[in-house]
């Protein structure tokens, strides 16, 4: 056991338990990103010295850009990448994107002429990496996560059905172009599938690649010697290699060349004394595809595959050789790429030039003899989920993807162009190129794309991790739906390179991993880790990075292989052999056959799940959560690190970019809250500005504080400033608590958590969230709106907190409903009386009516004002949306104590909800009078088979005791044997009553008995996580409701109700509740007037008014006519009609307004007599006909009726004196 002093001074010294000695440090943990963009940019290399890889082969690609004559060409020169034009912190106050502009040098080429025109032209803005390896895009950070994708190449399998009737499968897959499926079926020929088209016989795809005669054909296979002692049945059937001869001497020919030999040809050339024939080595189904193969040209070749392709075009022969040559020899149109010739070759042996990116007649030979060597049973199938046929897309070939389909678009447009431009002698190159298809699919990309995501800003972990990120999802990868439970498993390969416990529960679950601690990725995108080489059964110090497919052809040894002193492989456990790992098995052999070994245990994990001291004593799903939970973690005000550490804190903190981090050797000369000094060797001043109080995009805060001294020597590396969630240089993601498992009146039944008083008082759990409230001043129809501090029908109580321009002051308490910014819309104009026409000439627009819409803070909220941004037309006109005058932004921070409901957790998926702050006098304690800080379930481990917090408990316990702070790394943690001494000594000098495994007496707080039974008790890590009560508390009375359905909405974010669905009606129905169920349906729901109505009732004190229909059940019968059925309702007296809803429904919930039935022959002044209505007029269609009596009347009915038929108003439910007559009715407004 050794002392660790890890390198920079603000690392607290840690005792480690850890036996293996770490031959290589870890790598940087943010390379992966960092490496990608620069492989993309080159920006670091002369213009024209640079390799042709991702911008530069994007380029090489697209141009030369010629005409539709061939006399003009745009050539390309060279691309400069300038530097970014603003601050990190300047684009992220003003939300824009932080990027640097992209310059090319282009030509245009007169061909005629011989004239050349040459200037430099702008292709836009490129998004810049931050030194984080992340993006600011639109003022928010960004990350772009890595790819696991299926890699080009070809890939051998076989569709297993009756034995002898399996049918064997090739699959090509290009980088870019037609997916081509080789296929060996029993007793058919050997065909091909063009992009999962008609099958075709593979003889004539070779054919139209330019293979001339059958001859040449059958050549590519090669011919043999056949003897005549060979089994006759061996040689029948196959093509005789060469024309035999008569032996008349005349030189007829006998048996012709490339004939099926018989039974009858063989005997006839054993009789002619020949004792040796050359046949073609062809396989049966070649030779039977040849013969079924009708073609014998490439030109009728291509004619016949043009015609199976491309069935309902005319096949003429220029069509078919142009089609035919774009979809397999151009190079925009199809390409294997770099990794698909890499690996087509490694896979079928082939030494084709690696810059050969076409198909050849090579290849599909050798694709053909594969498939018949699988046949054979003389090849291996291939696993698709095996690591070396999967690779890694990263942020440099993501984005060399989307800016090529931009460079495209861009080409497109410059051809037509040169078309069309009249004088193009004239004309220069910038006139030509269209920049905006480029910066268009830059946006695509980094705004909505599937693998561009909003970072993960939670805590440092949570930031590193989601940089480290492989999804398997994403534009040419798998999809959740169509992703088998193979996909989704543990691969032997993954070891070493990908996590096999950090994964998403959810339908992401083994779609998007992590990389493993040590895993790179190599030169072709493949997941490379490091092996130690043994050569003779001694270790060297060589360090070798081995690819999946690499790594199975060796014998690979586990890094806790017992090793002697000098360095020779010791056999396990006295035995004489070894175990290691061969392809997918663990076997046996002798320590002289090892070839490599692991180097480190813990490179089979990911950094999360790295931070989990005692990982072998959890279960593995445990594990996941706890690895899960960790990301969770809310940043607090006083953190700490954790007291049983793993080693790799200090490096997560360092990597993160959290802390600031020195970038030469130097002494401190000035420090203080926001900005360290370091004067160097060379006398240079290095200044590192530190954010303070800034919010995340989970709404934690990002803040740093240093912990440096004036005048202290810094070396270059050394962490000088802590971050969020660090401490002294290390991650530092929650507290040390005294825990004591033990059952407590039920407040920790099932999970929960209970906590003492002492963690509240003493800030161990309190944490800062900003929260950020965003208005902005727009132009409406009406006019421009103001941000203002007069505003209509408030009160100056509610403004005092509002300066003059009515934004609240930095400094402020707000709470909910408070105004945080004042601001006024203009109302709709309404017929004005002379008195407004009076004022508004008086005053001008000042008297104009204007609406409150202030930003307020929502229902629940409050806090601090901590910040405030303000950005205007007239200083930022560029950054503005259309429309958009001002934006004004308000942080609010609130400080936030633990309590009852927030969730914490521990580092093994021990997770638990607090359900009750006990006074810290009633906690149990020990018999030294120290009360335990939290008390967890005992029966919250067997179960969950996480013994790694017991041990953690115990270690903490030991680590406490003696004021060490421990380094116990994964899978070589401490053991029994080694705590043992420590706890002796703990038992004799101060709890003499503590057992050997670690149990103690414990004493009820309230009674101060001691429990019946000894406890475990110890220092557990435990975190707050960021699902915090204040968030998900919710209650509504009145809310907003959907436009549709009136029904209320949902979720705290919508101020929803909280839905009654099935199940709950079910309950109510069960019960028999019948007017509480009609009243959730009803009036709690989507009646409306019945809403408003039990509103109005209530208010007035009123008994309530019955129920009407609901909104919904309209809405359906709308649906129902909108499908063209005739609906109508039939009521409860058995009558039909249309539903109608009405202010005052009666007892059947049906229409009361009254209908005014009337003769023909009535006038307007009878109607006024009979009827009371004012005003008579001359038409029945004058709305002054109605009045003020207009509510109490819906319609009017005209009846032909029997002269002496008086008129009668009619109210629902009456009978209907006019039964014998069919009515003519209308609406108030319509002409009679």
């Amino acid at each position: 056991m050794q002392v660790m002093t890890p390198s920079g001074k603000a690392f607290e010294q840690r005792k480690v338990f850890g036996k293996e000695k770490n031959l290589i440090a870890l790598p940087d943990l943010v390379e992966v990103q960092r490496n990608s963009y620069q492989w993309f940019f080159q920006s670091d290399t002369d213009p024209d010295a640079r390799n042709s890889q991702g911008l530069q082969e994007l380029f090489d690609e697209v141009f030369p850009i010629e005409s539709y004559d061939g006399s003009f060409a745009l050539e390309f020169v060279r691309y400069y990448v300038d530097p970014v034009v603003m601050s990190l912190d300047e684009a992220r106050s003003r939300d824009l994107t932080w990027s640097r502009p992209l310059r090319a040098t282009i030509r245009l080429a007169n061909r005629k002429t011989r004239e050349i025109k040459e200037e430099e032209i702008y292709l836009g803005d490129f998004p810049a990496m931050t030194e984080r390896g992340t993006f600011i895009i639109n003022g928010t950070e960004r990350v772009v996560v890595n790819q696991l994708a299926r890699s080009a190449g070809v890939y051998l399998s076989a569709e297993l059905g009756i034995p002898g009737q399996e049918s064997f499968l090739a699959k090509l897959i290009p980088d870019r172009g037609a997916w081509i499926e080789f296929d060996l079926a029993p007793g058919e020929v050997l065909s091909v599938k063009i992009d999962n088209r008609k099958k075709i016989p593979v003889t004539l795809m070779l054919r139209a690649f330019g293979i001339q005669t059958t001859d040449e054909l059958l050549a590519l296979f090669g011919a043999k010697e056949v003897e005549r002692d060979l089994v006759e049945d061996e040689v029948k059937g196959m093509l005789l290699a060469e024309a035999i001869v008569s032996g008349e001497g005349d030189g007829a020919i006998a048996i012709p060349k490339n004939k099926r030999l018989t039974k009858e040809d063989l005997e006839a050339l054993w009789e002619s004394g020949r004792t040796k024939i050359w046949v073609w080595d062809v396989d049966p189904a070649i030779s039977a595809t040849i013969e079924r193969d009708n073609t014998a040209t490439p030109d009728a070749a291509m004619l016949e595959l043009f015609r199976k392709l491309r069935p309902n075009e005319p096949a003429r022969m220029e069509n078919a050789r142009e089609y035919i040559n774009s979809i397999f020899f151009d190079p925009r149109r199809y390409n294997l790429g770099r990794v698909g010739r890499y690996k087509i070759n490694r896979r079928l042996n082939l030494d084709i030039p690696s810059t050969e990116r076409l198909l050849t007649v090579e290849d599909i030979v050798s694709i053909i003899k594969g498939l018949i060597r699988l046949r054979e049973g003389n090849e291996h199938m291939d696993d698709i989920d095996h690591l070396g046929n999967r690779r890694v897309r990263a942020v440099g070939e993501l984005l060399q993807n989307q800016v090529r389909i931009g460079l495209l678009r861009m080409e497109r447009i410059a051809r037509e162009r040169m078309t069309t431009t009249p004088d193009l002698a004239t004309a220069m190159a910038k006139d030509l190129i269209n920049v905006r298809p480029i910066s268009a699919a830059l946006r695509e990309f980094f705004g909505s794309g599937q693998l561009s995501q909003f970072m993960d800003q939670t805590n440092p972990l949570a930031e590193l991790t989601h940089r480290r990120r492989l999804s398997a999802l994403g534009p040419g990868g798998l999809s959740r739906e169509r992703a088998g439970f193979e996909a989704r498993d543990v691969h032997h390969t993954h070891y070493g390179r990908v996590c096999p416990i950090e994964t998403p529960e959810g339908p992401n679950i083994g779609l998007v991993t992590s990389l493993a601690t040590f895993a790179r990725i190599n030169e072709y995108g493949f997941l490379v880790c490091p092996r130690r080489k043994v050569v003779n059964g001694m270790l060297t110090d060589e360090i070798v990075y081995l690819s999946a497919d690499d790594e199975d052809e060796y014998y690979v040894g586990r890094a806790d292989t017992p090793i002697s002193e000098e360095g020779h492989v010791l056999p396990t456990d006295g035995g004489t052999g070894i175990y290691v790992r061969h392809h997918d098995n663990t076997i046996e052999i002798l320590p002289e056959q090892l070839q490599y070994m692991d180097i480190s245990p813990k490179q089979i994990v990911s950094i999360s799940t790295a931070l989990i001291p005692f990982l072998e004593h959890d279960d593995a799903n445990r594990a996941l959560m706890g690895s899960n939970m960790q990301r969770q973690a809310v940043p607090l005000v006083f953190p700490d690190s954790p007291i049983v550490g793993t080693g790799i804190e200090h490096r997560i903190a360092k990597d993160s970019g959290s802390c600031s981090v020195s970038k030469r050797a130097g002494t401190v000369t000035y420090v203080d809250s926001d900005r360290i000094e370091i004067t160097t060797e060379d006398n240079d001043k290095d200044i590192y500005s530190m954010p303070k109080f800034r919010r995340s995009n989970q709404g934690t805060i990002i803040h740093q504080k240093p912990i440096v001294t004036n005048g202290q020597q810094i070396d270059a590396g050394e962490v000088i400033a802590d971050g969020q969630a660090c401490y002294g240089g290390e991650l530092a993601l929650g507290r040390n608590v005294l825990v004591a498992f033990v059952s407590w009146e039920g407040y920790n039944f099932e999970d929960a958590i209970l906590l003492s008083q002492k963690l509240v008082k003493e800030d161990f759990y309190t944490s800062i969230h900003i929260e950020e409230y965003e208005v902005e001043s727009r132009d409406t129809k009406l006019g421009p709106e103001e941000i203002s501090r007069d505003i209509p029908n408030v009160g100056e109580d509610a403004l005092k907190n509002l300066d003059e321009d009515g934004i609240v002051r930095i400094g402020a308490e707000v709470k909910a409903g408070d105004i945080l910014v004042g601001k006024v819309t203009p109302k709709g104009e309404s017929d004005q009386s002379p008195e407004e026409k009076l004022l508004r000439a008086i005053f001008g627009e000042k008297a104009r009516e204007v609406r409150d819409t202030c930003l307020r803070v929502p229902h629940g909220e409050g806090g601090k004002v901590v910040e405030i941004k303000r950005l205007s037309r007239d200083k930022n006109s560029e950054d503005m949306s259309p429309g958009v005058n001002e934006v004004v932004k308000v942080y609010v921070a609130q400080f936030r104590k633990i309590t009852e409901g927030d969730k914490m957790a521990g580092r093994h998926g021990n997770k638990g909800v607090v359900s009750r702050i006990m006074a810290e006098e009633d906690m149990p304690y020990l018999s030294d009078g120290t009360p335990v800080d939290v008390v967890l379930n005992p029966l919250g481990v067997p179960s969950r088979m996480n013994l790694g917090q017991v041990l953690e408990t115990v270690m903490g316990f030991v680590a406490m005791q003696n004021g060490w702070k421990v380094v116990t790394p994964v899978f070589e943690s401490a053991t029994a044997e080694d705590l043992m001494p420590y706890v002796k000594e703990i038992q004799s000098t101060k709890y003499p009553e503590m057992r050997d495994d670690c149990k103690i007496t414990l004493f009820d707080g309230r009674t101060g008995e001691p429990m019946a039974n000894k406890v475990a008790v110890g220092v557990m890590y435990m975190l707050k996580l960021i699902h915090l009560v204040d968030d998900k508390i919710h209650a509504r009375s009145i809310g907003p409701y959907s436009l549709i359905t009136q029904q209320p909405l949902g979720g705290k974010t919508q101020f929803g109700g909280q839905r009654f669905g099935e199940m709950e009606v079910w309950a109510l129905e069960g019960y028999g509740a019948a007017h509480m169920l009609q009243e959730m349906l009803t009036v709690k729901s989507d009646d409306i007037r019945g809403r408003l109505k039990t509103y109005e009732r209530i208010v007035k004190g009123e008994n309530l008014a019955k129920p009407g229909v609901p909104e919904s059940f309209r809405v359906l019968i709308k649906e129902l006519q909108g499908l063209g059925l005739d609906v109508e309702i039939k009521y409860s007296d058995g009558s039909f009609g249309e539903l109608v809803l009405s202010e005052e429904d009666d007892d059947n919930g049906r229409e009361s307004r009254r209908h005014v039935s009337f003769k023909p022959d009535s006038t307007v002044d009878s109607l006024e007599e009979d009827f009371g209505l004012s005003r008579p007029s001359k038409s029945l269609s004058d709305k002054d006909l109605f009045h003020e009596h207009a509510a109490e009347y819906s319609s009017i009915e005209l009846h032909e009726t029997d002269a002496e038929k008086e008129a009668e108003v009619l109210r629902d439910g009456d009978t209907d004196l006019f039964s014998d007559v069919a009515p003519k009715k209308i609406d108030q407004g319509d002409d009679i």
